[in-house]
């Protein structure tokens, strides 16, 4: 998926004001992903992505953080400087794009690194 197709999807799913809000948005929820899955991991995906994207998930990280839901959102809050409602909203316009723009396997990939509660956040049901 092109850069633009991408951040189009998401300003339409977040119903953000602009691509520019879009793409700051997917750079935060991308980032917090990344400190939640191994590199190699972060690294598979952000080959998927066009750049900027991949940038956010390509970050030096040590091993992968072991944190829930809850610290999730609260971090890509911290990020956009929204509330953790909002940032529930906010993964959910990234995450359910990324299920188009990357094949199949590698969300099911990704989804093994993740709480189940992290799903629905994807567009997907929990099934562990």
């Amino acid at each position: 998926m092109r850069l633009d197709e991408f951040l189009t999807s998401v300003r339409d799913r977040g119903e953000y004001h602009s691509e520019d809000e879009a793409e700051q948005v997917s750079a935060a929820v991308l980032w917090a992903v990344a400190s939640r899955v191994g590199p190699e991991e972060a690294a598979d995906l952000a080959s998927e992505l066009p750049a900027p994207l991949d940038d956010a998930l390509r970050l030096e990280r040590g091993r992968p953080e072991s944190f829930g839901r809850e610290e999730f959102l609260r971090r890509v809050a911290q990020q956009t400087g929204a509330r953790p409602r909002t940032a529930e909203w906010d993964a959910s316009a990234v995450l359910s794009t990324l299920t188009e723009a990357v094949p199949g396997e590698r969300i099911d990939r990704l989804l093994t690194w993740l709480p189940v509660d992290f799903a629905d956040l994807f567009g997907r049901t929990a099934q562990r």
